[in-house]
């Protein structure tokens, strides 16, 4: 019997006790975590910039650019969760320093990331942050790394030269919106026509990103900025996709084939644990991402807190069996798997229709 088959094993009502007590969000914590995320990410660009053209100082630069900006960036999940209302200047700091800069406005993650933890949304064909890649053909894994090259040009389109378009035509709107203003990993997503849920700030978001792009291309076309400063945004920004990109495979198992909703608990079997080294894996999973299953089973809980309720889950849990079966030990294990689930589940296709 599968993990996700005994789910209604699962102690749900004793790890809730577990967590209650936990602390809400920190904004010393946050404030100080992302203030030096950004300011190291932004001084390695500028070095990287200013030194010689694939010296190895640049590449050094360039590497420690893109951990930093990655970890900055990924705030913006963090900005999904919070209460509405709060925040509201961290919020306009990370848009202004990292948002609009990096082409990706905090109102692309807000609704479509809340939706990925609506239990009547997670792994449906409505989950725009979900594919059924663990019963798929491994291919569609490949397939999904290789988007992540086009990624920041695809952004860096929609928000420069389709966001003025969009503005005289009415058609072109309704497609920019739907299509192409969600952080999503499912193409065929279509965002649902404005409405309450979405941030009530996100034209003006929209305009000053525009803004933001326009100003910078100017200034490298006139010679004020060197070329290389457009280079290395692009390929800081591909790092920085392509690193989320694995880590997004490695979120979940993704068994769901988009037909079922899950509650509480097959959610939570569904989703993946990487504890790891404090060092190493908060580089490629950052923001409390390592624990990724607990966060599906906690959303509420910020990300400075999910170290302690995974270990205080492990240690106080009656029975932590199925608590731990979705712990990985390494993000190359995590990816293994789910390819080896790939792959058998092809087989067992094949077989099907042999048979």
């Amino acid at each position: 019997m599968s993990a996700i088959e005994r789910s209604k094993d699962f102690p749900l009502t004793e790890a809730r006790n577990l967590v209650k007590d936990l602390s809400g969000p920190d904004p010393l914590i946050y404030w100080v975590d992302y203030l030096l995320s950004i300011t190291i990410g932004w001084s390695a660009f500028v070095l990287a910039v200013r030194v010689p053209d694939l010296s190895l100082w640049q590449v050094t630069f360039y590497v420690i650019a893109s951990l930093a900006l990655y970890r900055a960036v990924i705030f913006t999940h963090e900005l999904a969760h919070l209460k509405k209302g709060t925040f509201k200047f961290f919020r306009l700091i990370w848009n202004l320093t990292c948002g609009f800069l990096m082409m990706v406005p905090s109102f692309t993650y807000h609704g479509v990331h809340n939706d990925h933890h609506k239990r009547n949304v997670y792994g449906t064909r409505r989950d725009g942050e979900y594919l059924p890649f663990g019963v798929q053909e491994p291919y569609w894994i490949l397939a999904y790394l290789c988007l992540t090259f086009v990624l920041p040009l695809l952004f860096a389109v929609r928000f420069i030269v389709l966001t003025p378009l969009s503005y005289i035509n009415r058609g072109l709107r309704r497609l920019v919106w739907q299509r192409l203003s969600s952080l999503t990993i499912d193409f065929s997503y279509r965002r649902p026509p404005p409405g309450n849920a979405d941030d009530p700030t996100w034209p003006w978001q929209e305009f000053i990103t525009f803004i933001y792009g326009i100003t910078v291309i100017g200034l490298v076309v006139s010679g004020v900025l060197p070329l290389k400063v457009l280079i290395l945004w692009y390929m800081v920004s591909l790092l920085i996709f392509f690193l989320n990109a694995l880590r997004t495979l490695a979120a979940h198992a993704y068994r769901n084939p988009g037909c079922q909703v899950l509650t509480v608990p097959e959610q939570f079997l569904d989703s993946v644990n990487v504890p790891g080294n404090l060092l190493l894996t908060a580089l490629w999973a950052p923001v409390g991402l390592r624990y990724h299953a607990t966060h599906h089973l906690f959303p509420n809980l910020p990300y400075h807190v999910l170290g302690k309720a995974h270990r205080l889950l492990v240690a106080e849990l009656p029975d932590n069996t199925l608590y731990l079966k979705t712990e990985r030990k390494s993000l190359s294990s995590a990816l293994r798997m789910l390819w080896q689930e790939a792959r058998l589940s092809k087989l067992q296709n094949v077989e099907v229709e042999a048979g």
